[in-house]
């Protein structure tokens, strides 16, 4: 049996155009809504990453991110 949604925490989040894009795209494509494409990649983020990729990644955006602020 699966298992329930149910959202039981709400918090607001700030995105940049280019992450809410891909994410309103995300979404279409998959016939969900924001929310549950949310709720989705976060229950499965172990298996919708790239474990070697992600390291790499998150140092770049960490390199990047107080020029990005500005």
């Amino acid at each position: 049996m699966p298992k329930r949604l149910r959202f039981t925490r709400r918090f607001p989040i700030m995105l940049t155009e280019d992450a809410y894009r891909k994410l309103r795209a995300f979404s279409a494509e998959a016939g969900i809504t924001q929310d549950e494409a949310l709720v989705f990649l976060f229950e499965h983020f172990g298996s919708v990453t790239d474990a070697d990729n992600l390291g790499h990644r998150l140092r770049l955006f960490k390199a990047e991110l107080e020029d990005r602020k500005r």
